[in-house]
C-alpha cells in the first residue's frame, strides 16, 4: 500500500486502530493496564481501538523501534482485525514511521501526533488555535522530507544526488520548508502579542488579588471542583483535555476574604515538549499564582504515576521560568503547592485514605462533585481552612492606624482579625488586632493608607 496515500492526513476519527508499544526497562506506564491512557487518547481522537500489541525490549530497534519480526506480527494483527491505523505509545522518528508503514501497509501515528490531533479538535479560542497550529508545525517541520515519499521515485533510493538530480519534488520540499518557516514566524508574532497582553492581565490581577491555580492530570476533576467553588463557567466532562483555555473566577472564602481561582489545561504522561512550550501561555495563570492546588484522582489505579507526571511537568515549567525571571531580575518565586486527593468517595475503604495521607502529609481528601448545597461533597471545610490560612498568612499582634474615611478597610480588619482594643482620634482610629500579615498587605495593595506601628507607610503594590 503506497505510503503517500496513507500519510495524506493524520486524523484518526472513525478509524479502526491497533495500539502498539515497546516497553523498556525504564518505561513509565500503568502496570495494571499498560494501554489505559493511550486507549483513552485514541478514543478521544475518535478512533475505535480494536487491538493491542506490546513487546518488551532492553532498547529500541533503530529502524523500526520494535523488532522487525514484531512489526510483521503487527501487520498480521491489522489484517485480522481490519484495522487501518496503528498508534504507537512513543514518539517515533520519520524514518521509523515510514519503515513501519511500508511493512504494515497502514497509517502509523506516534503519541505526539495523536495528542496534537486531540488538541486541534478541542481548540476553540483564537489563542488555543494558534498554539495548536504552532505545535503542529514544530512537529511537522523536521519531518517534511519523510512525508515527501515521492522524492524516492524522482531521485532514487540513494537520496538526493548531485547536479541535475533536483526534480520537482525537491523544489516543492524547499518551498514547503520556506512556507512552514514563514508561518511559524507569523504564529509566534501573533502569539507573543496575545501572551504579552495576558501577562499584563495576570500581573495586574495578582497585584489586586490573591490568586490560586488548579492544576493536575487531565480528567482529574479540576473543572468540576472549579465549578463547585465559584460561579462556574468551566466545561466539565469525562474526557481528556476537556479544558484547553484558562478560566478565572472569584472564589469567596467568607468573612470578606476572596481569591481569584483559575482552571487550567490538564497534563498527560510524556506530553510532547514542543506542546508544553507552546502551551506555556495557557499555564500563565498557574505559573504566576500565589498558591497551586494539585488535583489528583486518588481513585485511579495509576494515581501515583499521574502525580509524579504533574510534579515533574511543573518542575520543568518552573525551572524554565525561573531562568527567564532571574534574567529579568523580577524576584519571582514558585508558588506554594497543596495536594487535593479528589474522588476520595470512590476509595473502597478508609484504610486506603489513611495510606494516601501517610504518603502525602498535609494532603486533603476531597470529592469535587457538588452536594445538595452546591459545594464539594467532601473535604470543603478542610480545603477552605487551608486556603484561608495561606491567604491570611501567619497571624500576628499588630497595632494598625486607619483613617476614619476608610470605613470599609476598618470593617475588613474587624471581620478578618480579632480586635482587642480601639482608640479614636480626630480623623483616624488605632486598633490593636491579631490578624494575618498577608491580609494587611492585601489592604495596602488595594490602596489603603493604613499604617503599622513601627513601620513606615508604604505605597500600594504587589502581595
Amino acid at each position: 500500500m503506497p505510503r503517500k496515500k496513507e500519510r495524506s492526513h493524520l486524523q484518526v476519527k472513525a478509524e479502526r486502530a491497533v495500539l502498539a508499544a515497546v516497553r523498556l526497562p525504564e518505561s513509565e506506564y500503568d502496570r495494571q493496564d499498560p494501554f489505559a491512557e493511550l486507549h483513552d487518547l485514541a478514543e478521544q481522537a475518535g478512533a475505535t481501538v480494536v487491538g493491542e500489541l506490546v513487546q518488551n525490549l532492553p532498547r529500541p530497534v533503530a529502524g523500526t523501534y520494535m523488532g522487525e519480526g514484531k512489526v510483521h506480527e503487527l501487520k498480521a494483527l491489522c489484517d485480522q482485525l481490519d484495522a487501518g491505523t496503528v498508534i504507537f505509545d512513543h514518539d517515533l522518528s520519520p524514518k521509523q514511521i515510514g519503515t513501519i508503514e511500508q511493512i504494515t501497509g497502514r497509517k502509523v501515528l506516534d503519541r505526539s501526533e495523536l495528542i496534537l490531533d486531540i488538541f486541534a479538535g478541542r481548540a476553540t479560542t483564537r489563542e488555543a488555535q494558534l498554539q495548536v497550529e504552532l505545535a503542529q508545525l514544530e512537529y511537522t517541520y523536521p519531518r517534511l522530507r519523510a512525508m515527501w515519499d515521492h522524492l524516492e521515485r524522482i531521485v532514487g533510493h540513494g537520496g538526493i544526488g548531485g547536479v541535475g538530480t533536483r526534480g520537482p519534488g525537491e523544489q516543492q520540499l524547499e518551498i514547503d520548508r520556506r512556507l512552514v518557516h514563514a508561518r511559524k514566524v507569523d504564529l509566534r508574532r501573533q502569539l507573543e502579542e496575545i501572551q504579552a497582553r495576558k501577562r499584563r492581565e495576570v500581573q495586574e490581577r495578582r497585584r489586586e488579588h490573591f490568586t490560586v491555580g488548579l492544576v493536575g492530570y487531565t480528567n482529574a476533576g479540576k473543572s468540576t471542583l472549579f465549578n463547585a467553588l465559584t460561579a462556574g463557567g468551566a466545561y466539565a466532562d469525562d474526557r481528556l483535555f476537556s479544558t484547553l483555555i484558562t478560566r478565572t473566577r472569584q472564589w469567596e472564602l467568607g468573612g470578606g476574604l476572596s481569591v481569584m481561582l483559575s482552571d487550567t489545561v490538564g497534563f498527560v504522561r510524556h506530553i510532547p515538549h514542543h506542546l508544553v512550550a507552546s502551551f506555556k501561555a495557557t499555564l500563565e495563570e498557574a505559573t504566576h499564582a500565589d498558591l497551586l492546588l494539585i488535583v489528583l484522582d486518588v481513585s485511579d489505579p495509576a494515581a501515583e504515576l499521574q502525580y509524579a507526571t504533574v510534579v515533574r511537568t511543573l518542575d520543568e515549567v518552573f525551572a524554565d521560568l525561573q531562568k527567564e525571571e532571574s534574567r529579568l531580575g523580577s524576584g519571582w518565586t514558585p508558588p506554594r503547592r497543596l495536594l487535593l486527593l479528589n474522588k476520595a468517595d470512590r476509595l473502597p475503604s478508609n484504610a486506603e485514605a489513611l495510606v494516601w495521607n501517610s504518603r502525602h502529609p498535609g494532603a486533603i481528601l476531597v470529592s469535587a462533585k457538588p452536594g445538595p448545597d452546591g459545594l464539594p461533597k467532601r473535604g470543603y471545610p478542610e480545603l477552605l481552612a487551608a486556603v484561608r490560612g495561606v491567604v491570611e498568612g501567619e497571624r500576628e499582634h499588630l497595632t494598625l492606624t486607619v483613617p476614619l474615611s476608610e470605613g470599609k478597610t476598618l470593617a475588613r480588619i474587624e471581620s478578618l482579625g480579632q480586635v482587642a482594643e480601639r482608640e479614636y482620634a480626630a480623623d483616624e482610629v488605632t486598633v490593636r488586632v491579631r490578624i494575618g500579615r498577608r491580609v494587611v498587605e492585601r489592604l495596602r495593595a488595594e490602596g489603603s493608607r493604613l499604617r503599622i506601628e513601627g513601620e513606615p507607610a508604604r505605597a500600594s503594590g504587589a502581595w
